[in-house]
């Protein structure tokens, strides 16, 4: 049986993207599972140094590998990072890899998911201002990706997920006290999901809610916000936690972290959660 190909994006070409590329590339790992094909940018940048051209190229590498996977010439992505600001300098609408994916496949409904053998995490928002999050959590929202998160993992090997949502609030609202939100759209969209069949509980306070769920408790937990969720996962997992988009026609895996422009071009940079990536594309590709 042939294995499948996956398409690794090099990610911002003046950050650590191409090096942890190359490196996941030729790791016998990947070469194990998969046929990986390296995107990249034909034109040279310097390491470490944010422009417009960066974000520009970065994003036509990914058009292409969308586009090659939406054809069938490539059974997943695994991506590396892009820099939020140089995509910003160079006039594009997408703050992220997830809402630029959306509008490419015309997927209607997407989530972020960052996933590790040790606690998994959907967020319920993503790339906004911590202050416009309460708006943007609405009880069809919430449900969404409750809904969203029932359906996609049982691809991960979860066939009933048991589900925790975390609450916005200090020990999640305190039935009023200390916030709204809680009772007025998290324990409704909670209350929708159950009765849709689906294994939810919570809102949970999120100073515990990680810890129970990588005790056993629950299988995975839907964060409110983008740090709220990531922070949890990064403590337990950094480097071994692998970004995957929920909700795709297509196979979208990424790494956990971001284009360290820092250490861009030092040949220091450790491809793991690159490895990581792409092996998660491929044991998904191959079902």
């Amino acid at each position: 049986m042939s294995l499948p190909r996956i398409g690794i994006t090099e990610g911002d070409p003046a950050g650590i993207g191409p090096e942890i590329a190359r490196k996941a590339m030729s790791d016998a790992r990947v070469r194990e599972v998969c046929e990986p094909l390296v995107y990249g940018s034909a034109q040279s940048f310097t390491p470490g140094v944010l422009s417009a051209q960066a974000g520009h190229a970065a994003c036509e590498t990914i058009v292409r590998a969308v586009r090659d996977a939406q054809a069938g010439a490539i059974q997943g992505i695994a991506t590396a990072p892009i820099n939020k600001e140089a995509l910003a300098l160079a006039g594009l609408p997408w703050r992220g890899h997830t809402e630029m994916l959306a509008e490419l496949t015309h997927a209607p409904r997407v989530a972020m998911m960052f996933w590790s053998e040790k606690l998994r995490v959907v967020l319920a928002t993503i790339h906004i201002p911590l202050s416009a999050v309460p708006a943007a959590l609405t009880i069809e929202s919430v449900a969404d990706i409750i809904e969203l998160t029932h359906r996609e993992l049982p691809r991960f090997g979860i066939a009933r997920p048991r589900i925790a949502m975390a609450g916005l609030n200090p020990h999640a609202g305190e039935h009023g006290l200390l916030g709204t939100e809680e009772t007025d759209v998290l324990d409704p969209a909670v209350a929708r999901s159950a009765k849709a069949g689906i294994d939810i509980a919570g809102p949970f306070p999120g100073d515990t809610i990680f810890l129970r769920a990588m005790r056993g408790e629950f299988d995975v937990v839907v964060a409110c916000y983008h740090d709220q969720g990531l922070i949890p996962i990064k403590m337990a997992a950094f480097g071994q936690a692998v970004n995957v988009t929920l909700g795709l026609p297509i196979i979208r895996t990424s790494v956990d972290h971001g284009t360290a422009f820092d250490i861009a071009g030092k040949g220091t940079a450790d491809p793991e959660s690159m490895v990581q990536a792409v092996l998660l594309a491929a044991k998904l590709a191959a079902g």
